[in-house]
């Protein structure tokens, strides 16, 4: 389990999209902050578990690695950004189309962006 800390700084940054979010729109940020963050939270969990399926499935002969871009990253981010959207509009929050380009491009910032640096470190 090396990569559980890849796991806790993936939720802490999108627990942080979401604070962003809500101190934009003047909002409660802890008052609402579950009700923000679960959707996109839930989609987190769910691109990690696609992301060591797909490392499963290719039988790849190396340990699954949470800090790589790509698959793990990209697929974490797509998730976190469907999956989010998704059960935003079930549970009657708003998916305006400039909120998801907002959401698309700071979701990647912080997903990819520091596995990118990381990777650019070493």
């Amino acid at each position: 389990m090396k990569w559980l800390g890849t796991i806790v700084i993936d939720a802490l940054l999108v627990v942080l999209f979401c604070v962003i979010g809500r101190r934009s729109h003047d909002e409660a940020i802890l008052a609402g902050l579950i009700r923000t963050a679960w959707p996109f939270l839930t989609g987190l969990a769910v691109g990690w578990l696609a992301a060591y399926a797909l490392h499963l499935r290719n039988r790849v002969n190396e340990p699954f690695n949470g800090l790589r871009v790509r698959p793990t990253g990209l697929v974490v981010w797509l998730s976190t950004l469907v999956v989010g959207m998704v059960l935003r509009v079930l549970s009657g929050q708003g998916t305006a189309p400039s909120f998801i380009v907002v959401a698309a491009l700071v979701l990647a910032l912080f997903l990819l962006g520091w596995r990118t640096a990381i990777r650019a470190l070493n």
